[in-house]
């Protein structure tokens, strides 16, 4: 298991555990929704920085954009620190924090309470959508000489030259 899955899985469990002591009770809770790690992805932090990952945590009273360092980091240095971070061309006011036994991370809210979700497939589309409008967009697929001229892709040239048809 590599360190991204495995501190992705440590988040989750942190925060069900959370759930089920801090929170049990607290009428904040949305209970059609769960605790659940969205789209986390490697991300280029500050020269000298530790490795780290961007994605979205959903709870059942918020959601909330995620930086999340690879490498457990024991020290409570940033607890409460703001941090002004760039996710794709935007810039974000990240806060510190630090939980016993998971390390820091900082976070960034997006949503709380989470009342406004009707069930977890609408919350989960919500952080896929936030993050595909953070992160860049992947490379145009290169159409080569003839496709440019006749407008298609080289795959839809290839699959057109082989009588076969292909879907962007």
């Amino acid at each position: 298991m590599n360190a991204l899955t495995t501190r992705v899985q440590a988040l989750q469990a942190l925060f069900r555990h959370v759930e089920s002591t801090r929170m049990a009770g607290v009428p904040v809770l949305n209970r059609a929704l769960c605790v659940e790690a969205v789209g986390f992805e490697p991300v280029a932090g500050e020269p000298g920085e530790a490795p780290a990952a961007v994605g979205v945590l959903l709870t059942p009273w918020f959601m909330n954009l995620f930086w999340l360092p690879l490498q457990p980091e024991a020290t409570e240095a940033g607890v409460g620190r703001v941090r002004l971070r760039r996710i794709g061309d935007t810039s974000f006011e990240f806060i510190g924090g630090h939980e016993p036994g998971f390390g820091a991370y900082e976070a960034c809210s997006l949503a709380s309470p989470m009342f406004d979700f009707a069930d977890q497939d609408q919350a989960r589309a919500t952080a896929r959508a936030v993050l595909a409008e953070l992160r860049p967009a992947a490379p145009p697929v290169s159409k080569g000489r003839r496709g440019f001229l006749f407008g298609r892709s080289t795959a839809e040239a290839a699959g057109k030259a082989e009588g076969r048809r292909v879907h962007p």
